[in-house]
């Protein structure tokens, strides 16, 4: 492994050293007026090839890198209203200023072209027009298209692979992360063009202070006040269908709102759109999705690996509202209100037949409804201005969850069979706030940052009869149920300052801080007993449990940034103070230790279009507080967990290393990054989970083990303008190592995973317009030691839509979702086709599209699949949505 990152390190900066040369200077007029905006190109003699460019700034200076193995190369220097210049130079570092002469031209005819992809400092700019379809309607649609822009299927837009920071439109930042109801409901009629800010650092007054990483993309409109929004209202039949979805929203340079209702019952997941998908920067302050801490859990039907719409059994309502406005003259202080409200039920069927290594078979059937309600409110006040920041962001969270589950468990060595009703109620609230202030004091920054979080959850489960529990050790009562309780009570506070220096690119910030989390769990166990020749006494089936984390800690942060190069670095000392106290159940742990823990990231740009970076980083984890209790606790119907109060405090110490070299070239349209990753995480605590019946009991030994994991990926993609065609490819390859244990048998892990992917659009014809993406995937898992297994998997997915345009505001569409799997083992292979059908008529003059579409034509009603990992194997059938009928109209607000 060791000569895999030699070669790979090798290879890295041999690209970077390769006659890497560069050439500065000055661009004039005649009068030695500086000319800005002007372009300097290298580009190889004789050949329409730009190895690399760049723009002079307001002094008419410019800095050209460019790697190339000639010995010259040619140098064009273009600005409006001068005579353009070509010199050819040789492949050295050199200084060059050029005078420009003046050269007027009568312009008798002008026609304006846009450019596709436009760049100008660390700014790409993408002209939406040049990728749209005329089936595309949202912002969404058209994003899926651009090269080296990525829409995951959960709203999260990446470029070149990594996710953005922040979403913008017009320079503002209304949603605060959870852009996809604005992505995938605003009209691309309505956007004149995409940018993407590279290396983009948030907060205005550290932009020249603490690099960033990281992009952002801003939207920018066609028009400087706009009203728009997408709406769509459908029915449909077997059973009855609706869908509606209205989203209006305004947009100006004083104010933002977007409004936001959605409800349906066809498997839409629209309540995800409120999910924080970009996290800004850490000196903004903490952003989370609030959620609930949910111990305990009724039995869940297995979920297919699909496209959400085609098993989503739901009937949900959504409703959202985001504000935003100015509230002072210099339009530097904002004030964002945000809120949504959810009401969700989805109902859920599987069965599965599993077979373990021990011998034992089982068939399990499941049906769920689950049952979500839920509120959340927030607010927050900005100022982000050159001369100081300030943000304070306030959120509540209500939830009012419920889950059900009817359970039938058949042992198929002894033909017993057991049927069991399954409730979970979990209330949860949760409260918190977020402060972080910048202050400028002479040449140095001040900030401060605060997080408070205060959560409380109360969850009961009930199984019913008592006999279902046929857990191995324990045995019920004569009653008719089983209960679990469980409370648990969060407070968690970070505090921190730190102060700024800043000097000649350079940035040094020294930081003190405190990080404090306490945890009470309070949990009773209800008609259980346990089978043991020495009964334990009542009190193992309650726990009474106070967890409490202290770590103050002093840190140093390092950065430095300059034309080609990016550093920013952390080195803090922490001292970690733990303890957990149950008396009752003699649980007495502490933990005190001092841990340093580095993380580094580096990145060079070079030849403009280029970027290299290397990262590593340490830290430890040391468990929560479910890592700590000693009573019975039921966390599911499936077995009862119970730690050993003599067990120490778990510690775990994760060392990573990373390397990435990316090339993204606007000239061409061409993007592509190469990603390697290893890590190795070491533990002092080792699972042994014993099943039996089909009921896994939870046990942790004490010995140390290691996760050693070594993951590599690449990815390329390129817009080709005279097919109209953007097309991507990409390759990952993981392989992970562990040590495990099953029923006391030890053994070790090995998991190697490769996935090949092709994405590719196409709107060439003026008739048609295809989309596909697909991909590929192999796993190879084995097993060695006490337990010896292994199995080879193989599956393929493709998603095909053609839209066929054959009369003036008429489309008809074609969808179709494949996925396949094999077992290599056994030979068993899975095939499994989904195909959809539409029309669509289009009322240009009102622009309102009336569709009618036929979802799953050929009606099948199971997703069947084959699976094996440590345990065993697994042959799963899973429930899906039956062949639909839907009419829907779609307009768009103004």
């Amino acid at each position: 492994m060791r000569k895999n990152i030699s070669l790979f390190l090798m290879l890295f900066f041999s690209v970077l050293s390769f006659a890497q040369k560069t050439v500065s200077g000055k661009i004039t007029d005649e009068d030695g007026v500086a000319i800005p905006s002007a372009s300097v190109t290298v580009e190889e003699p004789g050949k329409d090839a730009i190895l690399a460019y760049g723009i002079t700034n307001s002094k008419g200076e410019y800095k050209v890198t460019f790697t190339t193995g000639e010995s010259n190369v040619d140098l064009k220097v273009k600005a409006f209203n001068q005579k353009p210049i070509t010199r050819q130079i040789s492949n050295s570092d050199q200084s060059l200023t050029f005078k420009m002469e003046s050269e007027a031209t009568e312009i008798k005819e002008v026609q304006l072209k846009t450019k596709m992809v436009t760049a100008r400092g660390d700014t790409i700019s993408y002209d939406l027009k040049a990728f749209d379809s005329k089936n595309d309607r949202s912002l969404a649609d058209v994003l899926k298209k651009m090269p080296g822009i990525e829409v995951n299927a959960d709203g999260t837009i990446l470029y070149q692979g990594n996710a953005i920071n922040k979403f913008y439109v017009e320079g503002k930042d209304l949603m605060e992360g959870g852009y996809g109801t604005i992505s995938n409901s605003l009209p691309k009629d309505a956007v004149a063009k995409v940018e993407v800010l590279e290396n983009h650092q948030p907060v205005k007054i550290l932009q020249d202070k603490v690099p960033s990483d990281q992009a952002a993309i801003n939207i920018k409109l066609k028009k400087s006040v706009t009203m728009t929004g997408r709406g769509e209202v459908g029915i449909g039949a077997d059973p009855f269908l609706w869908n509606v979805k209205l989203t209006p929203m305004f947009f100006s340079k004083k104010s933002q709102w977007v409004a936001n209702y959605k409800t349906n019952n066809v498997g839409d997941q629209v309540e995800n759109e409120g999910n924080i998908l970009a996290f800004g920067n850490r000196f903004e302050g903490r952003r989370i999705n609030a959620s609930q801490n949910d111990w305990l859990n009724v039995e869940n039907a297995s979920t297919p690996n699909l496209p959400v719409k085609r098993y989503l059994m739901n009937n949900v309502h959504y409703l959202s509202a985001n504000y935003l406005t100015n509230i002072d003259k210099k339009k530097e202080w904002e004030l964002k209100a945000n809120a949504n409200y959810t009401n969700n039920s989805v109902e859920r069927e599987s069965n599965v037949v599993q077979n373990l290594f021990t011998g034992e078979s089982n068939t399990i059937n499941i049906h769920n409804n689950f049952y979500t309600d839920k509120a959340k409110g927030e607010l927050i006040f900005t100022k982000n201005a050159k001369k100081g920041f300030f943000k304070n962001t306030t959120s509540f969270s209500q939830y009012w969850n419920a889950d059900r589950a009817d359970a039938n468990r058949i042992n198929n060595n002894t033909l017993t069979e057991r049927n069991g009703a399954q409730a979970v109620e979990s209330p949860t609230t949760s409260f918190q706030n977020s402060l972080s202030t910048i202050i400028p004091w002479k040449e140095k920054m001040v900030n401060v940052l605060s997080f408070i979080n205060y959560q409380t959850d109360k969850q009961t489960l009930d199984v019913s009869p008592s006999s279902y529990l046929a857990i191995p050790g324990y045995t019920t009562t004569s009653s008719d149920f089983v209960r679990q309780n469980l409370r648990l009570k969060t407070f968690e506070a970070n505090h921190s300052a730190n102060i700024g220096f800043s000097t000649k690119g350079w940035t040094f910030t020294p930081e003190v801080g405190f990080n404090f989390k306490s945890t009470d769990l309070v949990s009773d166990l209800f008609n259980v007993k346990s089978k043991a020749t020495t009964p334990p006494p009542a009190t193992q089936y309650s726990n009474d449990l106070s967890y409490t984390t202290a770590t103050p800690y002093g840190s140093l942060g390092v950065n430095y940034k300059n034309d080609s190069w990016m550093l920013y670095a952390n080195f803090p000392v922490n001292s970690n103070n733990i303890k957990a106290e149950d008396p009752l159940r003699l649980v007495s742990r502490e933990l005190n230790k001092v841990t340093f823990e580095p993380s580094v990231f580096a990145q060079y740009t070079f030849a403009s279009f280029w970027k290299a970076s290397v990262n590593a980083n340490i830290n430890n984890n040391f468990g929560e507080i479910n890592t700590a209790y000693s009573g019975f606790l039921m966390t599911s119907p499936s077995g009862i967990n119970v730690m050993d109060a003599t067990n120490p405090i778990p510690q775990n110490n994760n060392k990573s290393a990373g390397t990435r070299l990316e090339y993204r070239n606007p000239l061409n349209n061409l993007f592509f990054n190469i990603n390697y990753r290893y890590s190795d995480a070491k533990r002092n605590l080792i699972g042994s989970p014993t099943i039996e019946n089909g009921y896994t009991e939870m046990k942790y030994k004490v010995q140390d083990n290691n996760v050693l994991t070594n993951a590599y990926s690449v990815e390329a993609g390129k817009y080709f303008p005279k097919f109209k065609t953007n097309a991507s490819l990409s390759y990952s390859n993981s392989t992970s190592k562990s040590d495990a244990f099953l029923n006391n048998d030890a053994y070790t892990n090995k998991n190697n995973g490769q996935s090949y992917g092709v994405k590719f659009n196409n709107t060439y014809f003026s008739w048609m317009s295809l989309d596909y993406n697909a991909s590929f995937t192999r796993t190879n898992q084995t097993s060695v030691g006490d337990v010896n297994s292994g199995a080879k998997t193989t599956g393929f997915k493709h998603n095909l839509g053609v839209f066929f345009y054959p009369i003036e505001n008429h489309t008809v569409g074609f969808n179709w979702d494949q996925v396949n799997s094999t077992v290599t083992a056994t030979d068993q292979k899975y095939h499994n086709g989904f195909y959809d059908l539409s029309y669509q008529f289009t009322w240009s003059k009102k622009n309102i599209d009336f569709e009618l579409k036929w979802m799953n034509i050929a009606n099948k009603k199971v997703f069947e699949n084959y699976e094996i990992n440590s345990q065993g194997t697994s042959f799963t059938r899973i429930q899906l949505r039956p062949s639909q009928v839907m009419f829907t109209v779609k307009f768009n607000f103004k």
